[in-house]
């Protein structure tokens, strides 16, 4: 088993708890981490070759508003490797020192640098999703020497969309329902958000207002304000505008991933529409939006297929 090791940062604002999962001993997963089949869209050859520690080069894996222990499946799968997962500001043991509200990507994407920076073994791989995936392009925006490949699957983009206006109503009412009602009535919107195919119409946010009941949760509030989905993250991460010019020209091989069984739910279609901006086409990756969860959550994807996935896509053969 591979031993984990914790950690603490300092950052602005918060504090910073990450976990590294060093590499077994005589362990390689059947991988050929010096591998390079030249696939690289002209940046580079993935995530082949050695950091500057001389070891398989390291993976970050990222979420958002999901922290270190949504990614105990997958981190499982990667034991040739440091793995290095965090809690994003405002959840777990990040806790915010500012009493600030509402999180940006520019700020979780500096606490990233931060983390990456601590670990000393120069560029590394980052495997990003949802929220996190927001963060990790912005990260490379700013920072793109730091990460070698980015696989950001189904960044939740609001503002790429076609139907933006309506996407943005959406989730800013989202937001409103939680500061005014609470955690039901609000992530009830949220179900009903993140499982529909397809645009989002016009009238969209004047439909009737789904029952939290309906999906087993609370309907009472109970006055609580600070979850990290609906009040720190919500308006920020779908708000965010990708700067499509700094990511293009960013020396980090970039591919945009989603879920073969998402179909045109929202952050598919983002993730279509970013990678549209890239200039590239999607990666299509096993499962739908939680596809590399295996029982994390209570939630089950197909975590082998996604991981074996995520590995040829590093290796710069998928």
């Amino acid at each position: 088993m591979t031993d984990l090791e914790t950690g603490t940062l300092d950052a602005t604002g918060a504090t910073l708890g990450f976990d590294v999962r060093r590499p077994t001993p005589g362990n390689d997963d059947g991988n050929d981490n010096g591998n390079d089949d030249g696939n690289d869209n002209g940046k580079g050859s993935g995530s082949t070759g050695t950091g500057t520690d001389g070891e398989p080069r390291a993976l970050l894996l990222v979420g958002s508003p999901m922290g270190a222990d949504g990614f105990r499946t997958l981190a499982s799968h990667f034991t040739d490797r440091t793995v290095v997962t965090y809690d994003p500001r405002g959840v777990g043991r990040s806790a915010r020192t500012d009493g600030a509200a509402e999180s940006s990507p520019e700020e979780h994407a500096d606490d990233l640098r931060r983390v990456i920076e601590a670990l000393g073994v120069g560029a590394v791989d980052v495997f990003a999703s949802s929220g996190g995936a927001v963060n990790a392009l912005t990260l490379v925006e700013r920072h793109g020497d730091l990460v070698r490949t980015l696989v950001a699957h189904e960044p939740p983009l609001a503002r790429v969309l076609p139907d933006r206006e309506a996407a943005l109503a959406a989730c800013e009412d989202i937001h409103r329902t939680y500061l005014r009602e609470g955690t039901g009535p609000a992530m009830a919107k949220f179900f009903v958000l993140v499982s529909h195919q397809g645009p989002f119409p016009a009238d969209w946010t004047d439909r009737p207002a789904p029952s939290p009941a309906d999906f087993g949760l609370p309907t009472e509030d109970d006055g609580s304000r600070e979850d990290p989905l609906l009040g720190q993250n919500m308006r920020g991460c779908t708000a965010h505008r990708p700067d499509f010019t700094a990511l293009r020209a960013a020396p980090t091989r970039i591919v945009v991933a989603a879920g073969k069984e998402s179909g045109e739910q929202f952050p598919a279609r983002a993730a279509a529409a970013t990678a549209a901006g890239l200039g590239i086409l999607p990666a299509l990756f096993p499962g739908d939006h939680g596809g590399f969860l295996g029982g994390e959550y209570g939630q089950h994807g197909a975590p082998e297929e996604f991981a074996r996935t995520l590995r040829e896509v590093l290796d710069g053969n998928g």
